[in-house]
């Protein structure tokens, strides 16, 4: 067939985070890319992590806060950012209300590539 359709996979989280996989590892078996439409409530974050993958940021609706390496950066709607493998970056959402945003990872997001460090 010329086109595939899938369906999005909920990846179980313990931090509120709702993420939603379209197509990568989880949901369709494909290790090339994933894409994953992502909504992060008011106050979460996550520990510092160096991925091997290069990670594209859409962000929809609220803020995104990026540490990448020494420098901090919010992105608001409309906004798109590229965090290049090897990069040492956390992601959070210090702000008052829940951002939504779409992440696309070349090649696919895993939890063996992401390397979180410990919190």
């Amino acid at each position: 067939m010329p086109y595939e359709l899938s369906k999005p996979f909920v990846i179980p989280t313990t931090d509120g985070k709702l993420i939603e996989e379209h197509h990568g590892l989880a949901s369709t078996g494909n290790g090339g890319y994933s894409v994953a439409r992502m909504m992060a409530p008011a106050g979460w974050s996550e520990p510092f992590q160096t991925p091997e993958f290069d990670e594209f940021t859409i962000v929809i609706s609220g803020k995104k806060r990026f540490e990448i390496e020494e420098e901090v950066l919010n992105l608001g709607p409309g906004e798109t950012i590229l965090i290049k493998a090897g990069t040492r970056v956390r992601y959070s959402n210090p702000f008052e209300e829940a951002v939504h945003y779409w992440a696309i990872c070349i090649p696919a997001f895993s939890p063996e590539t992401v390397h979180r460090e410990e919190a």
